[in-house]
């Protein structure tokens, strides 16, 4: 009897036991964690933000071929206006619908507060890189803010410190970051025409 008992006692310890084992969250091996789990959680938006610049670039390229103007080739200040106006008249009738936004998305634009804090705001040179945009940046008023429009000559473009070009997604040739007070400019060199641009992007 008593080893009955006995037998019983155990079984139910048993039973017990693997009861609790089982409810037990189970940890995740840091081995089996799925690869890629330190990916740049910002490489889905430079992708994006690169593709609608590409598009860009593409179109610019559509709306030069067709208009003969070859700006390597006008040595002249005044023909060098004249073919600017020109390229950038073309791109303004292949993208009459263009609209602040377009290339700097709202979470682009996120994206862009967070990149430019380190060298802006929290790095040890970021006082230093605010000093040197400030140096030659034009003030808000100077420049118009919008898309598709010329550029002011007369208007000084800013410095934008190398630090601060590399936390940001490279641009293709001819397209630039450039700074009208706080605000951040996308400019077309070649066109002499502002892209597209975001409200108070330095910190």
């Amino acid at each position: 009897m008593t080893k009955l008992i006995y037998v019983c006692v155990l079984t139910m310890s048993l039973v017990v036991a693997c009861s609790s084992s089982a409810q037990q969250p189970q940890r995740a091996d840091p081995q089996q964690m799925p690869k890629g789990s330190n990916v740049n959680p910002d490489a889905g938006l430079s992708a994006d933000f690169n593709k609608r610049v590409s598009d860009y670039v593409k179109l610019r390229e559509k709306a030069a071929a067709a208009a003969p103007v070859d700006l390597q080739q006008k040595s002249k200040p005044a023909e060098i206006n004249t073919a600017e106006k020109t390229m950038a008249q073309k791109i303004r009738d292949a993208r009459p619908a263009a609209k602040a936004g377009d290339i700097f998305t709202p979470a682009t634009q996120a994206m862009f507060r967070r990149l430019l804090k380190p060298p802006l705001a929290k790095g040890p040179d970021a006082a230093k890189n605010k000093e040197i945009i400030k140096d030659d940046a034009p003030a808000a008023r100077e420049v118009p803010f919008k898309v598709n429009a010329e550029y002011p000559k007369e208007v000084p473009l800013s410095t934008v410190p190398p630090d601060v070009l590399l936390s940001l997604p490279p641009l293709p040739e001819d397209i630039q970051y450039r700074f009208a007070g706080k605000h951040l400019l996308l400019f077309d060199a070649k066109a002499n025409i502002i892209v597209d641009y975001m409200l108070n992007a330095m910190p």
